[in-house]
C-alpha cells in the first residue's frame, strides 16, 4: 500500500526539552489513525510538524512524497487544538474566507453541514456557543478535499452529543482514499472509527499497529490495551 506519510528519526527539542525522540513510522493511504497518548506525550508537536508549523530538530517527515512545505500544505487540512475562528466574522464570512484561500474547499459541503446542524450562516462567530464554534471549525476543515486530515484533540472539552456529531462528520465527509490522523487521549470515544493506532508516550512511539491486530492478539479493546500499556 502506498504511504501518505513517512516519518524517519523525527526528533524535536525545545530548549533542551525533548518533545519527540527518534520517531519512525509510515501511514498508508485510506486509513483513519489514532495518535494516542497521555497529555504532554508529544502528540501536538507531531501534528504541528506535519502541518508545517514547527520544524524538526533532526530527522524528516514527508507527506505525499514531499518534504514539508508548500506542496504538502496543499493536501493537508489541519484542525488545531485551539479556536482559530475570527469572532467578528460571520459563519458565512469564514466559509468564504476558506473558499478563497483553499482551492480544494467545497462550499456546498460546508453549507450542507451547516444546514444539517441548523447553524445560521449569517450569525457572528462571537454569538455562538463554544460547542457550536467547534462544530463550525470542524466543518471548515472537513470541507476541504484534502489527502490528509490532521485533527488535534477534536473531541476534547465537548459534551457527548457533540462528540458523536464530530465523529459522524469525520466519517461522512472525507474521500475514502484520504487519510485522517486523530490525536486524542479519549480513546474509548474514537476507537469505533479507527483502523490503526499509534501509541506515543514520553516523546517516543511505543506501538504502531492495526485495531484488528490488537483485538485479535491481546483479546482487548484498544482502550483496554492502552490502559494496560500505560498503567492508566
Amino acid at each position: 500500500m502506498e504511504n501518505i506519510l513517512e516519518c524517519v528519526a523525527l526528533t524535536k527539542n525545545f530548549k533542551g526539552n525533548v518533545a519527540l525522540n527518534n520517531v519512525n513510522f509510515n501511514i498508508g493511504k485510506g486509513k483513519i489513525v489514532g495518535l494516542l497518548g497521555p497529555n504532554g506525550s508529544g502528540k501536538t508537536t507531531f501534528i504541528k510538524i506535519a502541518a508545517g508549523l514547527l520544524t524538526p530538530t533532526f530527522g524528516e517527515i514527508t507527506i505525499g512524497g514531499n518534504k514539508i512545505g508548500v506542496e504538502t500544505k496543499k493536501i493537508v487540512s489541519y484542525l488545531p487544538d485551539h479556536n482559530f475562528l475570527t469572532p467578528s466574522m460571520t459563519v458565512e464570512g469564514m466559509i468564504n474566507y476558506f473558499a478563497d484561500f483553499y482551492e480544494d474547499f467545497v462550499v456546498e459541503r460546508a453549507e450542507k453541514m451547516l444546514s444539517s446542524l441548523s447553524i445560521n450562516p449569517r450569525a457572528k462567530i462571537k454569538t455562538l456557543s463554544k460547542g457550536t464554534q467547534e462544530k463550525v471549525e470542524l466543518i471548515l476543515v472537513m470541507s476541504r478535499k484534502a489527502e490528509l486530515y490532521l485533527l488535534d484533540e477534536p473531541i476534547a472539552g465537548v459534551d457527548p452529543a457533540t462528540r458523536d456529531y464530530i465523529l459522524r462528520t469525520i466519517l461522512s465527509n472525507y474521500d475514502s482514499n484520504a487519510t485522517i490522523i486523530i490525536s486524542t487521549h479519549l480513546i474509548s470515544d474514537v476507537e469505533q472509527i479507527l483502523s490503526d493506532v499509534i501509541f506515543i508516550n514520553n516523546s517516543e512511539v511505543v506501538l504502531c499497529d492495526t485495531v484488528d491486530n490488537i483485538r485479535d492478539n491481546y483479546q482487548k479493546s484498544v482502550d483496554e490495551y492502552f490502559r494496560e500499556v500505560f498503567r492508566c
